[in-house]
């Protein structure tokens, strides 16, 4: 066997992710605010990198200033003006818990284990801890732990420091002036199957009609199964536009918001460190901090030029939009190709961007949407699909609601659309509306 050793030279290419690559995509990925925290992190570690006071703080251009929760970010409680939100239960459930334990007559054991119950409830006002878990944390007796919940339980709001849906229901059930007998024994020994709507089973092993069940059901909907809802443990969420669209002189503008952004410029004090080169130390320091500096500003020139140039070519595709408010159809590969950029630079540069336009304030990414195809082949937004099955759904006979299938034939027959009995059914869940078997009623 003849073996023989040689030299190849090959030839490949090979994407390096260096740190000022990782750098430009992170900053593509930032929204205006988290840039301006990211800036004032780097003026901290680099000498030579000065920023002046930006006007974050103060009134930027003419748009309204838009707080929301980080939770609610949308709905009915987008409506109500911040500040009253301010005043109106936002303090967070763990300091109104704790203000109520200081008005209670107990000892200071009482007092610290129930301050122990209160830093383990959820978000939605529920015990998180076992009764296992807080006999070894607080070493007490499973009479004590009862004891514990049922004080817990007596404080505002009702339901609170439950530990299931169905100990919550009851507690406010008991906590009425009237007795119901026949909804307590629905929470206690029936709620899943009454929440499935086995609503004939029920009847049968209840002995009672499905008009009861109707009315039950009805009633037991008017209580409130997350009592913490209305308390929050985060702060308010200042949304600033990081992009307005405007119209000027008859014709769509971009406008970047670069006025929110801290100013950046070269340090006096330090930049003579660059001339110093009998330090040859400090002199490569120093030269290693400008290049940074450099960078991190190419790297923020590129991300608005990318925001522009992506939002721009949004503006042109949706320009339904903004003149009579019909979203179109659009997809990642839509805007990619006007851009000139690739689907994931799109993805990373819409995520957590806010755009201010004269119909309100938008998230960058709510603009995309799959469609279906309609008459002439004109495709029609997953949007404006999902608009009339709920249309469809609030007008239905509640004794006979319309099924899935027929919302499709509906489609097909009125408006020219063929689309399938899942894809109902799928933008349905995603409305969070229940199938028609759930929605029926029998009164």
């Amino acid at each position: 066997m003849n073996l023989e050793m040689g030299l190849i030279q090959q030839q490949t290419m090979k994407l390096v992710m260096t740190q000022q690559l990782r750098q430009a995509i992170s900053l593509l990925q930032y929204s205006t605010l988290e840039l301006s925290d990211y800036i004032e992190e780097q003026a901290l570690e680099n000498p030579l990198l000065e920023v002046s006071d930006s006007n974050r703080d103060e009134e930027i251009r003419d748009s309204p200033v838009l707080w929301q929760d980080r939770e609610e970010s949308s709905g009915e409680q987008g409506k109500e003006p911040f500040i009253d939100r301010l005043e109106n239960g936002r303090q967070g459930l763990t300091v109104y818990l704790i203000d109520q334990l200081r008005m209670l007559h107990c000892g200071e054991d009482t007092q610290e284990h129930l301050k122990y119950f209160i830093h383990n409830l959820d978000e939605n006002g529920y015990l998180l801890v076992s009764e296992k878990e807080a006999a070894l944390e607080l070493g007490i007796t499973s009479d004590r732990f009862h004891e514990l919940c049922a004080l817990l339980q007596q404080f505002d709001p009702i339901g609170v420091g439950a530990r299931s849906l169905s100990e919550c229901l009851l507690l406010q059930l008991q906590a009425l002036p009237e007795e119901h007998p026949l909804a307590e024994t629905i929470v206690c020994h029936y709620l899943q199957a009454f929440a499935q709507k086995k609503w004939k089973w029920l009847a049968e092993e209840m002995q009672i009609t499905l008009e009861e069940i109707q009315d039950a059901h009805d009633f037991i909907q008017t209580l409130n199964p997350r009592p913490a809802q209305g308390f929050s443990e985060s702060e308010l969420e200042y949304i600033m536009p990081d992009v307005y669209i405007e119209k000027q002189n008859g014709d769509w503008t971009v406008v970047l918001n670069d006025e929110s952004l801290p100013k950046i410029r070269l340090n006096r004090q330090y930049r003579n460190l660059l001339h110093q080169k009998s330090d040859k130390e400090t002199f490569e320091y120093a030269h290693s901090k400008y290049k940074q500096l450099v960078w991190l500003l190419k790297s923020i020139d590129q991300r608005q030029q990318t925001i522009r140039a992506v939002t721009e070519a949004i503006v042109e595709y949706q320009k339904s939009f903004l003149e009579n408010g019909e979203l179109r159809p659009m997809t990642l590969k839509h805007i990619a190709e006007r851009a000139d950029v690739h689907e994931s630079t799109v993805s990373r540069t819409t995520n957590r961007k806010y755009v201010q336009t004269p119909r309100g304030c938008y998230e960058l990414k709510a603009f995309f949407s799959k469609g279906v195809s309609g008459y002439a082949g004109k495709d029609v937004s997953a949007t404006i699909i999902k608009q009339s099955i709920r249309n469809w759904i609030e007008q239905e006979d509640k004794q006979k609601p319309i099924s899935d299938q027929k919302i499709a034939d509906r489609f097909k027959q009125e408006e020219g659309i063929k689309i399938s009995r899942r894809a109902i059914a799928k933008y349905r869940d995603e409305l969070n509306i229940p199938a028609s078997s759930k929605r029926k009623r029998f009164a």
